[in-house]
């Protein structure tokens, strides 16, 4: 490990390890830093079909396909009643081979990105564990102090510093950055099952969202290669992690009252524990400086309903890369040049998250606005599969809003 880098990158996530080999590819010196060993584990392993982008940016989208994992394509919804929506088939709505995606184990997934930055150029550092982000009077970032693998301290100057340190927000929390949304204090427990019953043909490999009879809570039904499962239950931190007793108890309960999920699981084995986590909802005010970029979870985070992160999280890598690797062809590494992306894709993520609020509205129904708004069906398939930096989606949310507002009146009265 040198003391000096053009670039320094926090983090080996899909933001951390796809902005590195941008920056690597360019010419940059480039440092990548995990704390922790790599491959490690890591949640968040449905794609949206539009990582196809970013993957084929990279070049990896040959590795991904001879990788074995479970092919990815449709989405579907199972009411708190345990009716189905009919599947939401990418492929129907675009016939190119990016409608078809992948549903990952994110060890395997993440070390394809960490190992791609090596490739590339990057000096890539697994074990090293960021201390500090150096300023200098001006507020401009000049370096970072990483602990190694032997445990020694070691400050590296830099001309850029690239957050990407997942939900930790090391330089947002450090600067008084972040901005949590009241209405999004999620929490998710969790864990893995063999032989859970997976529907035929096309739909096998799809990502099922089911609530609950209350539809105080959801889960998630992800079918991974090797006839593993994830599943996963999703509501409000307090509700779910407050005063019920211990997770176990919690998930058997939710599970209990989701009855679209007990029939697939009744030939299923639970392999291992459970998993917590906190997902809290937040954005950062501002995501860039005088040497230093946010990306990934270290940017913002939504919700994990609709799968949105390991796409944002690569699009972001590659944009803020794009954007480093020019400020240092134009001698500009100011905050307003290596945010130049970051308007844009706020815009796009914004319909994610529209999109999301209508979810946790009790009184709206998806299947049931789509009887009512046939006409939006392709918006809603392009927001699903990733769509979203495309002019258009503006009337359908009209129109949801609508449903929104008819649908809490009714149960008003």
């Amino acid at each position: 490990m040198k003391s000096a880098y053009d670039c320094v990158v926090i983090g080996a996530g899909p933001a951390g390890g796809s902005a590195a080999s941008i920056t690597a590819e360019a010419g940059l010196e480039t440092l990548l830093i995990e704390r922790e060993r790599v491959p490690r584990f890591h949640v968040g392993e449905s794609l949206m079909p539009e990582t196809f982008w970013p993957l084929q940016r990279l070049g990896l989208t040959d590795r991904i396909r001879s990788a074995g994992w479970q092919v990815k394509k449709s989405v579907q919804f199972v009411s708190h009643r345990g009716s189905e929506s009919a599947p939401f088939f990418f492929r129907e709505h675009d016939e190119r081979e990016c409608s078809d995606t992948w549903q990952v184990e994110r060890s395997e997934f993440d070390k394809m990105l960490f190992d791609r930055a090596a490739e590339l150029g990057a000096d890539c550092y697994d074990e090293t564990r960021l201390t500090d982000v150096r300023f200098d009077d001006a507020g401009k970032a000049i370096g970072v102090v990483v602990k190694d693998q032997s445990g020694q301290t070691k400050p590296i100057d830099c001309k850029v510093v690239i957050d990407a340190t997942g939900q930790q927000s090391f330089i947002a929390n450090k600067l008084g950055l972040k901005e949590v949304n009241p209405d999004l204090k999620k929490a998710a427990i969790w864990g893995y099952y063999r032989d859970a019953v997976r529907d035929e043909g096309d739909n096998e490999g799809a990502t099922i969202i089911l609530q609950t009879e209350s539809k105080d809570a959801w889960f998630w039904f992800i079918p991974l290669s090797r006839g593993i499962t994830s599943i996963g239950c999703v509501s409000d931190n307090d509700y779910l992690l407050k005063g019920r007793g211990t997770p176990e108890q919690v998930y058997a309960e939710e599970l209990d009252r989701c009855p679209g999920l007990k029939p697939r699981l009744e030939p299923a084995t639970r392999l291992g524990g459970l998993r917590t986590a906190k997902e809290f909802s937040y954005m950062t005010k501002q995501h860039a400086g005088d040497g230093w970029v946010l990306v990934g979870d270290a940017f913002g985070f939504i919700d994990p309903v609709y799968s949105s992160g390991v796409y944002f999280a690569l699009d972001m890598g590659v944009r803020a890369g794009d954007a480093v690797v020019q400020g240092f062809r134009e001698n500009d590494l100011s905050g307003e040049r290596l945010a130049a992306w970051a308007d844009e894709f706020k815009q796009g993520a914004m319909w994610v998250r529209k999109l999301v609020h209508a979810f946790y509205t009790k009184e709206f129904s998806i299947g049931r606005f789509m009887k009512e708004h046939p006409e939006h069906r392709g918006t809603l398939t392009d927001l699903l599969i990733g769509r979203v930096f495309k002019e258009g989606a503006e009337k359908m949310f009209d129109d949801m809003e609508k449903s929104i507002q008819q649908a809490k009146m009714s149960m008003a009265t």
